[in-house]
């Protein structure tokens, strides 16, 4: 996994509208990155809900969410499109950024050994860092535990940024 404090690993993909999305393009704001294994399967479907659910929360704090898999463009744009998904999805079809991001590797289903993509999410500062890591996320409960870690570093930063002004 990469660690919190380090730069942010650049990347520029299309979302499910074929718009073109780079790192850069979120310089000055939160950023949520998560990554997926595949649209419309039951734990994907679950998470992106779940995030869709507290969307405006998210969006009230200054926070862009961006989902990641290796799924094309027009998938998805029908998985957005199925489930009102408010956020953007960046497909990674060459799993370059998935890559860059450690979200990539070795998985066993039914004792099958595959290359496939972890379910892996990042949260971005402002300034391009590594704020947090969740390297082990559970579908149903991770919107709600990113919203209250965002809340507590958002705090934290706002008192951070107070003392350094006195």
């Amino acid at each position: 996994m990469l660690k919190a404090g380090r730069k942010a690993p650049t990347f520029k993909l299309a979302d499910q509208d074929g718009k073109m999305h780079a790192l850069k393009d979120y310089a000055g704001k939160w950023l949520l990155i998560y990554f997926y294994p595949k649209d419309d399967t039951p734990g994907c479907t679950k998470e992106a809900c779940a995030i869709a659910e507290i969307y405006k929360d998210f969006k009230r704090m200054g926070v862009a969410v961006c989902g990641v898999s290796k799924d094309s463009v027009k998938s998805h744009k029908k998985f957005a499109e199925k489930y009102s998904l408010p956020f953007t999805l960046l497909s990674d079809e060459s799993t370059e950024m998935i890559q860059k991001y450690q979200a990539w590797g070795e998985k066993t289903m039914r004792g099958k050994k595959y290359l496939g993509t972890f379910r892996v999410s990042y949260l971005i500062a402002p300034d391009g860092t590594i704020a947090k890591v969740y390297p082990d996320v559970d579908p149903a409960n991770h919107a709600l535990e990113l919203l209250t870690d965002l809340k507590a570093i958002q705090k934290e930063a706002k008192k951070a940024a107070k003392a350094a002004a006195v």
